[in-house]
């Protein structure tokens, strides 16, 4: 099913006499046993202020139709959302509401926030069938319940998103990157603290592992206007001149979509988890789990191309955080997909799920 406006959305879960797999782009490997349910057609943009930083828009448009609206004014979705189908081999067209249903974030995150971060209001549909709207169009909304945070990260299994409105943020002028090679886990985990420590924004921090004959890449951003940049970029290497000298790129982009992307394992064989750790952790968890991993450190991830029969999970041991199977092997799936929550966030969450969609249709299983 494929509808065209939330009042055909609407009636397609209320009619609905069993599961319903919630897709949209297609483009992020999640699917549930059930009918298809796509949003993709629902698309456009229906309002745009730029002088305000707000856009409105419905759930199946493409973000490549949005940040080719955001550039014309000088402005970004500055949650740097992913395009993983390198990753994936999927097809089809990343769109905003599979952003924000997956609460797609990129390396920025440390310093502008996650994609929940930016949401400002929503219109989706329940499991009943029922059209419901929260929060509003502006920054500042207070309208009760912040059901906008809710939908953010739950995959569709709370309701279909229909139409989202948000927040966006000038684009800097200039982005300035610092790159060391070769630098081993415990080094890299040097430049981070004393980068993040430091007062200079840093809006990046990743290690990318070595790829053929070039070495691993330890790297941190910094963005806004060039002086500011290429003062920032100075100061930050005398702060980290004990360690060997990096490379200084200006508008190096093209390395922090990598970071985003997660391109170092498209075309790999194996399977990728994506675990969320403490930072400090990072040179451990390294050690401990055998593969590929590449660190997006200020975001707290490392993502690991690993055996496929390798359990992530149990072999984090004392290491905190929790790990996603995000692509499996040859369509086995050994693992469940999310980490079992703990009892108190799973009956939270179940109570949720049955407030939103007491028939338990929407992508079933999902979450746990």
């Amino acid at each position: 099913m494929t509808p065209t406006d939330e009042t055909e959305l609407a009636a397609a879960i209320a009619q609905a006499d069993g599961p319903l797999s919630i897709t949209s782009g297609g483009t992020r490997g999640i699917a549930t046993a059930g009918t298809g349910l796509s949003t993709r057609a629902m698309t456009g943009v229906t309002l745009y202020e730029p002088g305000a930083l707000t856009m409105v828009a419905r759930s199946g448009t493409p973000l490549d139709e949005v940040q080719s609206q955001l550039v014309k004014e000088g402005q970004q979705l500055a949650f740097e959302p992913a395009d993983y189908r390198g990753l994936l081999g999927t097809n089809g067209a990343p769109t905003l509401g599979g952003a924000f249903a997956s609460n797609s974030s990129g390396p920025r995150r440390v310093q502008a926030g996650a994609a929940r971060d930016f949401l400002l209001g929503v219109r989706f549909v329940d499991g009943r069938g029922t059209v419901l709207k929260n929060g509003g169009r502006v920054m500042k909304n207070v309208t009760g319940y912040d059901l906008v945070k809710l939908m953010a990260g739950a995959h569709g299994t709370l309701g279909v998103m229909s139409e989202v409105s948000f927040k966006v943020l000038p684009k800097p002028e200039c982005t300035g990157t610092l790159v060391w090679e070769g630098l081993a886990p415990a080094q890299s985990l040097q430049v981070f603290t004393a980068a993040m420590r430091s007062p200079f924004d840093v809006t990046g921090a990743a290690r990318v592992p070595s790829q053929g004959d070039a070495p691993s890449q330890t790297m941190i951003r910094l963005e806004g206007f060039e002086s500011s940049v290429q003062y920032r970029m100075q100061q930050l290497q005398k702060k980290l001149q004990g360690i060997a000298q990096p490379q200084s790129l200006l508008d190096a982009d093209a390395l922090w979509r990598m970071v985003r992307d997660v391109e170092p394992f498209h075309g790999q064989v194996g399977a990728v988890w994506r675990s969320s750790i403490k930072p400090s952790d990072m040179p451990a968890f390294i050690d401990r789990i055998p593969g590929d991993h590449l660190v997006d450190w200020a975001g707290g991830l490392v993502w690991s191309l690993v055996d496929p029969s390798l359990d992530l999970r149990g072999l984090r041991g004392g290491i905190g955080g929790h790990s996603t199977l995000v692509r499996s092997a040859n369509g086995v799936q050994p693992f469940a997909r999310f980490e079992p929550q703990p009892s108190p966030l799973e009956t939270l969450a179940q109570g949720l799920r049955t407030e939103f969609d007491p028939r338990g249709i929407l992508n079933p299983g999902l979450m746990g």
